[in-house]
């Protein structure tokens, strides 16, 4: 592992110094793997020749950051996950928030790639509110016409939801919001059908959804900045960080659960992917929601 390691500083200091990726905590076996995809591409013979390659063929560097961040997603990915989003926590945070006259609901998806995880969230959270006016207006009209009282129709509620990763080309496509059939094969039909339209043998998301989510670059490893400038202040409800931690080492991961944490409104919920639990040093700060999902609350 020390071999790898040092074989591939010198590219890595390389992408350093170009473009501000700082990949130095991934780790090393995992990014041995998907280098030598590169060099199989460029022919290159081994790492020093690579890097030569690198710094002669500018357009290679925007390869090899894509094959170095790439990530595999779809909508609902983990379809246990979504459905406890969809039936336990939103409509749990939704009342109250009501209770406490509070209409802001705050989102953060961190690694977000192509868009479908903020997406996913973003259809939910439509459905919901969907539901939940429907409701509102019936016990209304009831009421009104028993009681023959007027009231006030309750403030909708702002949603806020921010996506970031790394990768801006990826970022791009994300805000196209055009996908395969293989992105979509999760989604329920009846949402199918009601926020998408069919592109060719791709799948446009509907307006309506895409202007809930707000896409912006963001590392992660960023000391300057605790949570995506775009938020302002963080204070957010949600926050999902899944399969992302996995890259990184513990030193690593210590920066990034730190930033986690404080970006998390008081009882917020934090969401990772299945092989993922907070580090020892915030294990404490955070509950499991359920026992047999990772989705944890902030004490």
């Amino acid at each position: 592992m020390q071999e790898t390691g040092k074989a591939l500083k010198p590219i890595l200091d390389y992408l350093l110094e170009k473009r501000g990726f700082d990949f130095s905590g991934y780790h090393h076996p995992m990014l041995g793997r998907r280098i030598t995809k590169r060099l199989f591409a460029t022919s290159s013979e081994n790492f020093g020749e690579y890097l030569s390659y690198l710094q002669e063929n500018s357009d290679e560097l925007d390869h090899l950051i894509d094959v170095i961040t790439i990530n595999v997603s779809r909508f609902f990915r983990d379809t246990l996950t979504f459905e406890l989003i969809a039936d336990r926590i939103l409509p749990a945070m939704i009342l109250e928030k009501t209770r406490l006259h509070d209409n802001s609901l705050r989102i953060w998806s961190a690694g977000c790639a192509r868009g479908e995880e903020p997406y996913s969230l973003a259809i939910l959270v439509q459905e919901l509110l969907r539901k939940e006016e429907k409701t509102g207006e019936a016990s209304r009209n009831n009421e009104g016409v028993f009681a023959g009282n007027k009231y006030e129709k309750s403030p909708p509620f702002s949603v806020h939801i921010f996506a970031t990763d790394i990768d801006g080309k990826t970022l791009k496509d994300a805000e196209k919001a055009v996908y395969p059939l293989a992105s979509v094969e999760n989604i329920k039909h009846r949402l199918l059908t009601k926020y998408f339209t069919p592109d060719g043998t791709s799948f446009r998301l509907l307006p309506e959804i895409k202007k809930l989510v707000h896409f912006s670059p963001y590392d992660m490893l960023d000391k300057k900045c605790g949570v995506p400038p775009e938020s302002v202040f963080g204070a957010f409800d949600l926050v999902l960080c899944r399969n992302l931690l996995i890259y990184f080492n513990i030193e690593y991961q210590e920066t990034i659960f730190a930033k986690l944490y404080h970006s998390l409104s008081q009882n917020g919920y934090l969401i990772l992917g299945e092989a993922e639990a907070p580090i020892m040093t915030y294990r404490h700060h955070f509950s499991r929601a359920f026992e047999f999902s990772p989705i944890y609350r902030k004490r």
